[in-house]
């Protein structure tokens, strides 16, 4: 599964949006940046952080934190969700999993017994220098932007 430590280079991305914008890491730089992958839209947990992240994104803006989500689900898919939501931040769709790949979130699960390959929820706190700061492998659904925040006020000022 993940392969990316704390301190490594994130790797290089380029998606489109629910609008069909494209998205890149390289827009991010300078920024701090909270890059998420969640299974999918519209499903009870994926939906529970994403509203956790904006009922807070006021909050996150204010300590200088993007915020951009990544799923396997297209365009389309996106655009409902963002929709049905009021998702203030760009999911990007990632149907042939490029971006999952290239953050290693992909792998196999196991449900009531069942292993299967599926999307590993998994959050990385990319720095204003394009640096993995942090990853969460197990996100607080119901209270990720509060995790997020104290995570960067921890980890303090770039050096």
């Amino acid at each position: 599964m993940i392969l990316l430590q704390e301190g490594d280079k994130a790797p290089a991305f380029t998606g489109k949006d629910a609008g069909g914008n494209k998205v890149s890491l390289s827009d991010y730089k300078g920024k701090r940046l909270v890059l998420y992958f969640y299974p999918e839209d519209d499903t009870p947990t994926c939906t529970v952080q994403a509203c956790n992240l904006r009922d807070n994104f006021s909050l996150l803006q204010r300590e200088g934190l993007s915020v951009v989500g990544v799923s396997p689900n297209d365009e389309k898919s996106h655009q409902k969700f963002t929709k049905k939501f009021s998702l203030p931040f760009p999911l990007i769709a990632d149907v042939d999993h490029k971006i999952i790949d290239k953050y290693g979130v992909w792998g196999e699960k196991q449900l009531y017994g069942r292993k299967y390959l599926g999307l590993h929820r998994t959050t990385f706190l990319i720095d204003e220098k394009g640096v993995i700061r942090k990853i969460f492998l197990k996100p607080k659904n119901k209270a990720h932007a509060e995790e997020v925040v104290a995570a960067w006020a921890a980890l303090g000022p770039l050096k």
